[in-house]
């Protein structure tokens, strides 16, 4: 006799789980390790996943090129069409909008596996939205994605913005255009005063890395009367803020030749160039170099991009966070603040502090935790999904 909620085999395609391989239940990836068998089914399509006693879990999209085959949707037992698609993304923008009718115009409005959408994300930059479809599943469903996205939102426009190595790893064609017709090629935002031009299909993330937003605001509130540090400056989002906050001046530090243009656009967008000074250099060269000169600043950031993008680069990127946050605090001035981040997945929030903590030491400067930073509250995070908190960071005060 079958097990109650066992699941008829031939119906659909289907995944089964190896006997004790549980993880599933809770959290949306399944690896090849997991499989005991699967059916006949195309690459980036649906399949039901069922325990080893035939025992229904879940439906999600399978793709037997990576490791991370398979990426759970739901754990009930309904279709994934158009219509649950809607549904999720109703969800998502929901909570966005905080009881507004729509979510706010600079925000990301889909964030993956913390919206129950894995391998998707959407940023919202006034009436344009960038999506990035990540896995092969998503990919396919990209007119419906789009589609419902309209419905929901109205006169949008949708650009897709893949990422390349995402695409590569899952087998399929990164798109980068228009979902239909054409658009602008930059939209101007605000962000809490500050103005941005942002760029569609041009540079990082999706244009402007919006999981600082809250981060940049608080440097901005730090700044007042201080000169600011911000190194790995990118477009100058955290200069700017500082600026807008009353910084004396911000020295920027950034190498993209692409990302300096940027910075210089933003900061003259919002009349602070005369304030700042962009160092076009390599960040770990000109910190040894500031600091050999003896400049200090009141505010420094640093936000670098990530360095250790497997678990084989851990310990370099440890002594790379080491180096910068060493410079660094050996710069910061007495009672001066350190916001200081590593969105590596693979350096968790306990080793990025105990780095922290040994660069205070070797630099001999006394610091307290201020606080602890993550991402925007518009990157929810999952307790069961981990992955789902990747930005993590210290602000620290010296005394």
């Amino acid at each position: 006799m079958k097990p109650p909620d066992a699941v008829e085999v031939g119906r659909r395609p289907m995944l089964r789980l190896k006997r004790g391989h549980d993880t599933p239940r809770s959290h949306p990836w399944i690896f090849k390790g997991d499989v005991a068998e699967v059916s006949d089914v195309e690459p980036g399509s649906e399949v039901t996943v069922v325990d080893s006693t035939g025992r229904f879990i879940g439906r999600g999209l399978y793709n037997p090129r990576p490791a991370l085959c398979c990426r759970v949707l739901t754990w009930t037992d309904e279709p994934l069409d158009a219509a649950f698609f809607r549904r999720r993304l109703e969800r998502a923008l929901a909570l966005r909008s905080r009881g507004q009718t729509q979510p706010p115009a600079l925000c990301r409005l889909v964030w993956s596996e913390a919206d129950g959408l894995p391998g998707l994300v959407v940023d919202r930059y006034g009436f344009v939205l960038v999506m990035q479809c990540l896995t092969l599943g998503m990919s396919r469903l990209r007119a419906t994605i789009v589609e419902a996205l309209i419905g929901l939102l109205g006169d949008v426009q949708v650009y897709e913005m893949d990422e390349e190595a995402s695409a590569r790893l899952e087998g399929f064609s990164a798109a980068r255009g228009w979902a239909r017709g054409s658009g602008p090629r930059s939209v101007r935002v605000n962000e809490g005063g500050v103005g941005f031009d942002v760029t569609i299909g041009v540079g990082h993330k999706t244009g402007l890395y919006l999981d600082q937003r809250e981060n940049r605001a608080r440097a901005g509130a730090l700044a007042r009367d201080r000169d600011v540090l911000d190194a790995f400056s990118y477009t100058g989002g955290f200069a700017c803020h500082a600026l807008y906050g009353g910084a004396r001046r911000a020295v920027c530090i950034e190498s993209s030749p692409e990302a300096i243009a940027g910075a210089r656009q933003n900061l003259a967008l919002n009349g602070f160039a005369a304030r700042a000074e962009i160092l076009t250099t390599n960040a770990f060269d000109e910190l040894r170099r500031l600091e050999r000169t003896g400049a200090r600043f009141g505010v420094i950031v640093l936000d670098p991009p990530p360095f250790a993008r497997n678990r084989s680069a851990v310990d370099a990127a440890a002594r790379g966070y080491k180096e910068i946050n060493l410079r660094a605090l050996r710069m910061l001035e007495p009672g001066g603040s350190l916001l200081t981040f590593s969105c590596s997945h693979h350096v968790s929030e306990a080793l990025f502090e105990e780095i922290c903590r040994e660069a205070a030491a070797d630099a001999g400067v006394r610091t307290r935790v201020a606080d602890r930073l993550s991402q925007a509250g518009d990157h929810p995070v999952l307790l069961n999904v981990p992955e789902t908190r990747y930005l993590k960071g210290l602000l620290l005060e010296a005394f």
